[in-house]
């Protein structure tokens, strides 16, 4: 196998649009936004994917794929089944980081803060926007957990389906909710030639936010 067909020793070239510090809006949470919409109309496979990573009680990380459903000035919401792993995670130890790998726009934003549970309300608001599908799969998994087969699994669903049976408006269950990630800091990555990317934090400051170049 020559270097060009294996994946391990290819080296690709990044971009050469540079990432002025000027060119940022002086708000960070803006400034996510017009990246967001960018990838969307770029045509990014699920523009709103984030890697979050927690620590467990047992000082493990772990790493996972959730999506992003809601930004505002208060942070960064997704919602998950409180005792799955993440969730019971976050509970515990509410420091995490995520990151949005936006790879075809050489673009990243990588997010640094803590979790904090959405309201009730604004769980029982997003679990209504779910397919019905959906919100009886949130009542039929109990996440995280072992099950011996998939078999089984469509079992719980059909048990769900029955206890719902007729019901348009399936509620939300107890143990299922948001968080909402309030960032301490977020860096903005833009991929460059030779390696020499561009990377600009912007780190919390009182009611504000400094901003900080780093090296790559």
């Amino acid at each position: 196998m020559s270097s060009a067909d294996d994946p391990l020793s290819r080296h690709t070239d990044y971009g050469q649009i540079p990432l002025e510090e000027g060119s940022l809006s002086s708000d960070p949470i803006e400034q996510f936004r017009v990246w967001l919409d960018e990838a969307d109309s770029e045509g990014i496979y699920e523009p709103n994917a984030m890697v979050i990573a927690t620590v467990e009680a047992d000082q493990t990380p772990r790493v996972r794929t959730v999506l992003l459903r809601g930004v505002s000035e208060g942070g960064f919401a997704f919602y998950t089944d409180y005792t799955s792993q993440k969730g019971r995670a976050l509970i515990a130890n509410p420091a995490v980081a995520a990151v949005f790998p936006w790879y075809t726009l050489h673009r990243q934003v990588k997010i640094r803060g803590t979790a904090h549970k959405v309201s009730e309300a604004e769980s029982d608001a997003y679990f209504g926007t779910r397919p019905r599908d959906s919100r009886l799969s949130a009542w039929a998994s109990d996440q995280s957990q072992p099950i011996d087969s998939r078999a089984g699994l469509e079992q719980k669903v059909s048990e769900a389906e029955k206890r719902f049976e007729g019901v348009d408006d399936v509620p939300r269950p107890e143990r299922w909710g948001g968080f909402v990630i309030v960032p301490d800091s977020i860096e903005f990555w833009a991929g460059r030639r030779s390696r020499l990317h561009d990377r600009i934090r912007f780190n919390r400051d009182g009611d504000g936010w400094s901003v900080e170049r780093l090296q790559p």
